[in-house]
């Protein structure tokens, strides 16, 4: 007998579906949080430590708001979009022209990192190839046009276009190598992954794309938000551990201590990496590092280990590939050429 049937009955029994415990506990804590830090800021304050924690959560989940919510409702969007569009829009996968495009459309969408992650994560389940979704991912995180402005007002055009190319670089070498390892069979190949009908164009595709689809935008957001749950716990868990991270570490001595040296580049890449920052709150911390403590480099390396070693992102990647070893592999291929690259900015050789 199926384990399905129950025995005294011979009816069938639908599975009761297990509660995210992860997800509702994250959502609690940065409800009950944000709650008092807005209604009752005076009674956080009188109680040592909770009122940083609470000033922590609020600060990030305001910082992070409009790129989580334009992440879910791209993420509904993406459920309309038949998976041979998504396929001709990137190119095919494995190959260069399919990389370049996938870090365009990463330095082009404007989200934060963590509204970019959940579109990174869904672009792997319509089928693209991992180096494509690891391009689009390293390109994304600080690279989104307001953001790019803001570093521009900041630091000057002359390092925003720096920065923002030598980081396109990485996304696109990265990509490529993350390709390889997949042909290579060292990685494990995307098995959502799909050959597109022969004839089949993004031009045709397109012009059929809104034939019949009427959008809703309660269901899209809400056909998003279920589509995103996966990777919303664990954005919710980098908050709160973010949180408790401010409660004992200050962003703002980075412009003391994490001078354009040897030893301040590796602090700088110990701090970003326990340090979750969204790209928003990212952008005036790797300014001060240019502009106060001479060390463009350092600005390079917070802004970009962030996204290497992202514990966030590394277990969204897990999440949504099924395999540790993509997610350690981010950092393995990613912070050598972060490092080099800082290293080279530091001594002016860039």
């Amino acid at each position: 007998m199926s384990d399905c049937c129950d025995p005294k009955t011979q009816q069938h029994v639908v599975p009761k579906k297990k509660k995210d415990l992860l997800l509702w506990a994250t959502t609690i804590i940065i409800i009950a949080a944000y709650g008092l830090q807005f209604f009752a800021p005076i009674w956080t304050e009188s109680i040592a430590y909770f009122s940083t924690f609470a000033a922590g959560i609020f600060e990030l989940m305001n910082r992070m708001a409009w790129g989580l919510l334009l992440g879910v409702i791209f993420v509904g969007l993406l459920d309309h979009i038949p998976r041979e569009l998504l396929t001709a829009a990137l190119g095919k996968g494995g190959t260069f022209r399919g990389i370049v495009r996938a870090t365009l459309a990463g330095v082009l969408l404007d989200l934060c990192s963590h509204g970019v992650l959940l579109v990174g994560t869904k672009l792997y389940g319509k089928g693209a190839s991992l180096g494509q979704v690891m391009a689009f991912l390293i390109a994304s995180p600080w690279n989104s046009l307001s953001l790019t402005v803001v570093l521009w007002a900041l630091m000057g055009f002359k390092w925003m276009m720096t920065l923002l190319i030598l980081s396109m670089l990485i996304a696109l070498i990265s990509g490529m190598i993350f390709d390889k390892l997949v042909k290579a069979k060292v990685l494990p190949n995307n098995p959502h992954s799909m050959d597109l009908p022969e004839g089949y164009t993004f031009k045709k595709g397109f012009k059929n794309l809104f034939k019949g689809i009427k959008f809703k935008p309660v269901s899209l957001v809400w056909n998003g938000f279920k589509g995103s749950k996966m990777i919303l716990r664990w954005i919710f868990f980098g908050v709160i551990l973010a949180a408790l991270i401010r409660t004992f570490v200050s962003p703002e001595n980075f412009a003391i201590f994490f001078g354009p040296t040897l030893t301040g580049l590796g602090l700088t890449v110990i701090i970003a990496t326990i340090l979750e920052v969204c790209s928003e709150g990212s952008a005036p911390i790797a300014a001060d590092l240019l502009t106060r403590a001479k060390a463009p480099g350092n600005s390079f390396a917070f802004l970009m280990t962030g996204v290497s070693t992202d514990y966030t992102e590394m277990l969204a990647l897990k999440e949504a590939t099924k395999s540790w070893k993509i997610s350690l592999f981010l950092p393995l291929i990613t912070l050598p050429q972060v490092i080099l690259l800082a290293w080279l900015l530091n001594q002016g050789v860039i």
